[in-house]
């Protein structure tokens, strides 16, 4: 049995820090429905506080997590050691959808690298619950370097292009479930 946690502490902040790629799973009500689980990466999760993380959400072919979010705010990320110790972390807790253009997002932008074109929110986490297990049966992965298929799509597709395609694609999930607002 692994570990629970009051807060993330300096050790594990710099744990997750350190970490290339991190999942996240929700659900929507009830037993209808589907489950999702969505990997992330980019350097795009922030601890900001002892029980609040937060990360920075890309424009993709599904609006799933956003959606699952808004209707009951249940949320779960996981991070898995693909080299050193072996150890996984779940972070889990009630997450809120901070969209672009608000003044509250705009405030977050600070927390984050760049670039920015193709994020279309930032979801905070107020965690529940902190655990860590032993993570024996993750392989062992070398990372070697982040994908640039996204900003060069992003780059491609313009401002206003990303704009229409998450207006187009991610304004309601697979289940039917509100996505984004139109912009």
């Amino acid at each position: 049995m692994g570990k629970l946690f009051p807060v993330i502490d300096d050790a594990l902040q710099a744990w997750i820090a350190a970490q290339h790629v991190f999942f996240v799973a929700s659900a929507p009500r009830g037993d209808a429905g589907h489950v999702n689980c969505s990997p992330r990466g980019g350097d795009s999760l922030r601890v900001l506080g002892p029980t609040t993380v937060a990360w920075k959400d890309s424009a993709g072919s599904g609006i799933e997590t956003i959606a699952h979010i808004r209707e009951n705010g249940r949320v779960t990320i996981m991070l898995c050691a693909f080299d050193g110790a072996p150890r996984i972390v779940r972070l889990q807790g009630r997450g809120e959808i901070v969209v672009a253009g608000s003044p509250e997002f705009e405030r977050l932008q600070a927390a984050f690298p760049g670039p920015w074109l193709g994020v279309r929110a930032i979801v905070r986490v107020q965690l529940t619950r902190i655990t860590d297990s032993c993570g024996f049966g993750v392989p062992l992965y070398q990372f070697v370097g982040e994908r640039d298929q996204m900003a060069k799509w992003c780059e491609k597709k313009g401002e206003a292009g990303v704009r229409d395609y998450v207006r187009e694609k991610n304004a309601v999930s697979i289940d039917g479930l509100p996505g984004l607002d139109p912009v």
